[in-house]
């Protein structure tokens, strides 16, 4: 196995067809990634319950935010680096990138851990103290698994990364499942009681799991190219820089990073907390009944709409590194060529996603979290939380722009500002309303809004792109609509039609959603077509294009 795409793009329509190819990979990669998570939720919350959901939500949100300081950002940071030593045929420097990242890692990683199992009873209630501590170790082996993705990301191939994220997913699922059965029965008998708790424990320990068996594949990868890294190493005649400067530089980079990651992640957390303690405290609700909601918001409803934001979590990693060069060379040109059809593809996925589950939020809900008693307010939840998913999958990518042009704290201002008034608004709405967990869910559509709106403001302001407003935002929102109408249609007739030879509601859901979904695909992509918003380019782009083209001129759509 051979690094692919090592050489750095040189002709802009090239390199912009190759970023689209990989960020293809490992956007794919994301969605078998998310639905696989998805798929194991359900016969998980069935065996843990939406208490047990509850107790892995409110340690996992602390998990990730520790993570977030620590390790998350390093593959995005490094990648970024590299990118640039890399464009100039700086091969021993970038050699040292890696080495002082890897440095970076272990020292972060190891005290991140540390700091997570020590102070557990402090950052979680007592409940979820024991599922937390299990959580630390996993933090060790993501930094060191996130230099080895951000090397890959560097040299322009995904692949690595994809295949190590589904098989991590998978080791996930698989183990969580195990351990959490097998968890339960010890104490059923026993302590029923703690039996949710042990559930959680089992859950958690799938996830460190996954990132260790993602860490062996990923030097696995990164050993079978050793010969071929130490080759160009020997033909790099430039004097490396000294392994002092390369850290600094690390630190400076990894930073702000870090700082935007966490800012943008922490609104999780502190709401969390705001939520919880203030129904309990303020309005004398009961902390398992918080507990569970909370659960239901989290373990559900975020769970559904992170699906597509993880494509424009891979379209990001993926721009980085081509943005980084193209600025480097003082290409401005493609700079915001790059800028703009990154935003573009980014909208013209996620808006029909942000539709989709708007409309579709009962079907799906029911279809992933088949649990009766809590359908109606998990769907709710969903159809509201949807509107959440264009602005986020915007944002993420933008920051990634912002951050290639090496305007790293712009999104740090971005989320901070927008923190703020989200954070003051929750409290308000939690003292003064009854609202309750919807008060969340507006707070997260306000955030997720103000940080699109500033992240757009930067961009214009500092790459000056000239956006098609009608072609790019406009057309895009008026065949999501025409989908999510006709679609929704076709569900509600198939539905009513099923129902009268099937008496499963479960399984007459199935047999309406899938070919109502298939015909959402096809009549937006139909629609943005006939608009004039994609052409045969837009498609030559994507992974496997020609084969796309060749079925749309049969079709005579093109």
């Amino acid at each position: 196995m051979h690094i692919v795409g090592i050489h750095l793009d040189q002709a802009s329509g090239e390199g912009q067809n190759r970023t689209f190819v990989q960020a293809g990979i490992l956007a794919g990669a994301s969605i078998v990634v998310r639905i696989i998570g998805l798929l194991y939720r359900s016969p998980l919350t069935a065996i843990i319950g939406d208490e047990g959901n509850g107790y892995y939500g409110l340690a996992y949100n602390i998990y990730t935010i520790v993570l977030l300081i620590s390790s998350y950002s390093i593959p995005s940071a490094i990648s970024k680096i590299m990118a640039e030593k890399l464009a100039l045929e700086h091969y021993k420097s970038a050699r040292r990138v890696f080495v002082c990242a890897l440095f970076y890692a272990l020292a972060a990683g190891l005290a991140a851990s540390l700091f997570l199992f020590f102070a557990a009873p402090v950052l979680v209630p007592a409940t979820s103290v024991p599922v937390l501590r299990v959580f630390a170790p996993t933090i060790f082996i993501f930094g060191i698994l996130g230099v080895l993705r951000g090397f890959f990301q560097a040299h322009r191939t995904m692949m690595p990364t994809s295949v190590s994220q589904i098989l991590e997913q998978l080791a996930n699922a698989i183990v969580s499942i195990a351990a959490a059965w097998l968890l339960i029965q010890t104490v059923r008998e026993t302590m029923p009681a703690k039996a949710p708790l042990y559930g959680a424990i089992g859950s958690a320990l799938g996830t460190g799991a996954g990132v260790l068996i993602a860490l062996l594949f990923m030097a696995w990868c990164y050993l079978v190219n050793v010969d071929l890294l130490k080759n160009r190493i020997y033909s790099d005649k430039t004097e490396p820089e000294s392994y002092r400067s390369i850290m600094i530089q690390t630190v400076r980079n990894i930073t702000p990073f870090i700082m935007s990651s966490f800012i943008l992640n922490l609104t999780t957390s502190l709401n969390q907390t705001i939520y919880i303690k203030m129904m309990i405290n303020t309005h004398g609700a009961d902390e398992i009944a918080v507990t569970t909601m909370y659960g239901l918001f989290s373990n559900k409803a975020v769970v559904i709409t992170n699906i597509p934001i993880s494509i424009a979590t891979a379209v990001s990693a993926a721009i980085i590194p081509g943005i980084s060069t193209a600025f480097a060379r003082g290409d401005l040109d493609e700079t915001r060529s790059r800028c703009r059809n990154a935003n573009r593809m980014t909208f013209m996925i996620a808006m029909p996603c942000t539709i989709g589950l708007m409309v579709f939020a009962w079907p799906v809900t029911l279809l992933l979290f088949p649990q009766m008693m809590t359908l109606e307010t998990a769907s709710s939840l969903l159809a509201v939380l949807s509107i959440t998913v264009v602005f986020y999958s915007v944002s993420t990518v933008t920051n990634a722009v912002l951050q290639g042009i090496g305007r790293m704290h712009m999104p740090l201002v971005s989320a901070g500002i927008a923190l703020v008034i989200q954070t003051v608004l929750l409290v308000l709405l939690v003292r003064y309303t009854d609202m309750g967990i919807y008060s969340l869910v507006l707070v997260s559509i306000i955030y997720s809004v103000l940080i699109f709106i500033f992240n757009m403001l930067f961009i214009r302001k500092y790459l000056k792109v000239r956006e098609d407003v009608l072609g790019d935002y406009a057309l895009p929102l008026l065949a999501s609509m025409i989908m999510g109408v006709g679609s929704i249609t076709l569900y509600i007739i198939i539905f009513k039609l099923a129902s009268l030879s099937v008496s499963s509601l479960y399984f007459v859901n199935v047999i309406a959603i899938f070919p109502s979904i298939i015909v959402a695909i096809m009549l937006y992509f139909f629609v943005l077509i006939r608009f004039g918003v994609i052409g045969t380019d837009d498609f030559l782009a994507l992974p496997k294009g020609r084969f796309i083209v060749r079925v749309l001129r049969r079709l005579r759509w093109i």
